[in-house]
C-alpha cells in the first residue's frame, strides 16, 4: 500500500475533441505523452490509469504503464479516482489530467507537498496572462485567501470583477492585479476520496458545473498554491496543434 500514488483518470470519449486521448501527435497518443512526461518528472511515485474503456488500457498497457477498468458510467474523474484508488489503496493520491502533456515534477510536488497539511484535497493555480483567456468561459478562475494558501471560490465567470472599470479588464490591468487560473490537477487525502463520492453533487457545482465546487460546498477546505510553470491542457483540436508546434 504505498503512502503517494499518482493516479490519472482516463474517459475515452469527449464532448469536445473526440477520442482526444488516443489522438496521435507525432506518432504518438496523447495519453502516453501525458505517461512519459509524469514518468519523467516524478519517477520515485508510482503511476496508475484509471481508465473507462479497454482501447484506453490497451493503449497504455502496451506502452508499459498500469491500467485499472473503472465504470464506465461514472459522472466524475473524482468518482474514477476513487474507484482506482480501492485497488491502489494509497494514503494520499495525486491526480494528473490526462490531457496535461506539460506537468511538471514541481506542480507534482507542491501538491505532495500541500496534500500534508490540514486539508483533505490540494489544487493549483497559475496567473492569467491576458484578457482574451480571463474572460473564456472554459478556462476556469479561482479567487483564494494566499495567507491561508486556501481557495475560496472557483468560477468560469471572470473573477474578481473590477467593478471601476465595469468589469472591463485588459492584459496590463491583469498584470497589475492578478488572477488566477485553476490547473486541473489536484491531490486527496485517500480517505477524503470515499467521503467525496458519497456528497450529492452541490447546487453552485451543478450550476457552474465544477466538482471541486462540491467539497466547498460541504466546507471543507481546499489548499492551493501558485505555479508559474507554462501548460497546455488539450482540450481542443487547436490545443492538440499547439502541443505538436510546442515539440517542433
Amino acid at each position: 500500500m504505498p503512502a503517494f500514488a499518482v493516479i490519472v483518470p482516463c474517459r475515452l470519449e469527449s464532448t469536445r475533441f473526440p477520442r482526444k486521448l488516443l489522438h496521435s501527435i507525432k506518432g504518438k497518443p496523447l495519453v502516453l505523452w501525458v505517461a512519459e512526461r509524469i514518468t519523467a518528472e516524478a519517477p520515485d511515485l508510482p503511476l496508475w490509469f484509471a481508465v473507462d474503456h479497454p482501447l484506453l488500457a490497451e493503449c497504455v498497457e502496451g506502452a508499459g504503464f498500469r491500467a485499472i477498468l473503472t465504470d464506465a458510467l461514472h459522472p466524475s474523474g473524482t468518482d474514477r479516482l476513487a474507484e482506482a484508488n480501492r485497488t491502489v489503496r494509497a494514503s494520499y493520491v495525486l491526480n494528473v489530467q490526462a490531457d496535461e502533456p506539460l506537468v511538471t515534477g514541481r506542480q507534482i510536488h507542491a501538491l505532495r507537498r500541500l496534500i500534508q497539511g490540514a486539508a483533505p484535497m490540494a489544487t493549483l493555480c497559475t496567473p492569467f496572462r491576458n484578457a482574451e483567456d480571463f474572460y473564456n468561459p472554459n478556462q476556469v478562475k479561482v479567487v483564494r485567501a494566499p495567507a491561508a494558501n486556501r481557495a475560496l471560490y472557483f468560477s468560469r465567470s471572470p473573477l474578481p470583477y473590477a467593478r471601476d472599470l465595469v468589469g472591463k479588464v485588459d492584459d496590463a490591468w491583469l498584470a497589475a492585479n492578478p488572477c488566477y487560473k485553476h490547473l486541473g490537477l489536484y491531490a486527496y487525502q485517500g480517505d477524503f476520496l470515499e467521503k467525496f463520492v458519497r456528497m450529492p453533487p452541490g447546487k453552485l457545482e451543478q450550476i457552474e458545473k465544477l466538482e471541486q465546487l462540491r467539497v466547498l460546498e460541504n466546507g471543507y477546505p481546499i489548499a492551493i498554491d501558485v505555479t508559474e510553470d507554462p501548460t497546455i491542457g488539450v482540450d481542443t483540436a487547436e490545443d492538440a496543434a499547439k502541443f505538436e508546434a510546442y515539440l517542433g
